[in-house]
């Protein structure tokens, strides 16, 4: 087990397990007194802000308080995760929590998320589509695979950006199935989809709600769907799993607080959390953005996912000798 993993969940179970001084207990009869900042390491208008704003008029609703979103999008997530870390650790500043932030954790091989924040709760997965553009002769994984064997550095992978989740899930791909692709990175998803589709790269794993409109409307062709369990978006793409086994990369997002910020908050917050995911109406919402909900989980359930996913992405990026953009 890493340093960083065993910190992190050892954070996590502290989350859990450490009792409330009876000084905390009183301080949280009132919690919350006063609005409540959550922070987005994304664009406005991306799926991260979406949900932070599905959650905070949630929260708002049921604490009674403001719960105010943020976006600070920048350095991939991490100035928004820099401004949380350095927080008051009073339950007043929330994290948006994602993929990227794991990513991040294995590209720089840093602790300061693992130490720094403590997890709350989990909310959405978002699969990855492996799609390719039509001229390319593959119907399949299988024929993809034959494809790039049969063409070693000539195959180009687009992503929307170095150190990203497009980026890692593609390397995922390059060291399970052994082929050889040429990474193409762009500044975002739109002008990636753009060269896709005008056949400049050949290939792309892409988020859900990006590559969803593409791939129904016919204009580029999905093969597979990156998590292990068919999307119900997609439902006739099966997991990659089935032809390259062991592969299993996903978009996810939760939420976090600075580290030390008292159990009861975090249970409070947690708590939350897992109703607002099994209320219909915000299950939906997150549907429509190809997310798969998770399951209602402690803050310790939550940790060792995100423990799982730096570790898994720390063994891609040491394996494919990725460097941070």
């Amino acid at each position: 087990m890493t340093l960083a993993r065993r910190r992190f969940l050892q954070m996590a179970g502290a989350a859990a397990f450490v009792p409330a001084m009876p000084w905390v207990a009183r301080a949280q009869e009132k919690y919350p007194a006063r609005p409540v900042h959550m922070i987005v390491g994304q664009a406005s208008g991306s799926s991260s802000d979406i949900t932070a704003r599905l959650i905070a008029a949630w929260m708002t609703e049921k604490l009674g308080q403001q719960f105010i979103v943020e976006d600070r999008p920048g350095a991939g997530g991490n100035i928004a995760t820099e401004a949380v870390m350095h927080a008051p650790a009073d339950g007043y500043t929330m994290l948006l929590v994602n993929a990227q932030n794991s990513i991040n954790a294995a590209l720089y091989g840093k602790t300061d998320f693992v130490s720094q924040i403590a997890p709350v709760g989990g909310i959405f997965r978002v699969p990855l589509v492996m799609e390719v553009n039509p001229s390319v002769p593959a119907n399949t994984v299988q024929e993809f695979i034959a494809y790039a064997k049969a063409n070693p550095g000539k195959v180009n992978m687009a992503s929307a950006g170095q150190g990203g989740p497009q980026h890692l899930a593609g390397e995922l791909f390059k060291v399970l199935a052994g082929v050889d692709l040429v990474h193409v990175p762009y500044r975002g998803s739109t002008p990636a989809i753009t060269d896709l589709l005008g056949g400049q790269v050949q290939v792309m794993f892409d988020v859900t709600p990006t590559a969803l409109p593409q791939i129904k409307a016919g204009k580029l062709r999905g093969l597979a769907i990156t998590t292990t369990t068919r999307s119900d978006v997609l439902p006739d793409l099966a997991p990659l799993a089935d032809v390259v086994p062991g592969y299993e990369a996903s978009a996810w997002i939760g939420f976090g607080v600075p580290a030390n910020t008292p159990r009861a908050v975090i249970d409070i917050l947690n708590k939350q959390i897992n109703a607002a995911i099994v209320d219909e109406t915000i299950k939906k919402r997150l549907a429509d953005l190809g997310g798969m909900v998770l399951p209602p989980g402690t803050p310790a359930e939550f940790g060792k996912m995100i423990a799982d996913d730096i570790e898994k992405w720390t063994k891609v990026v040491k394996a494919s000798g990725i460097k941070p953009g």
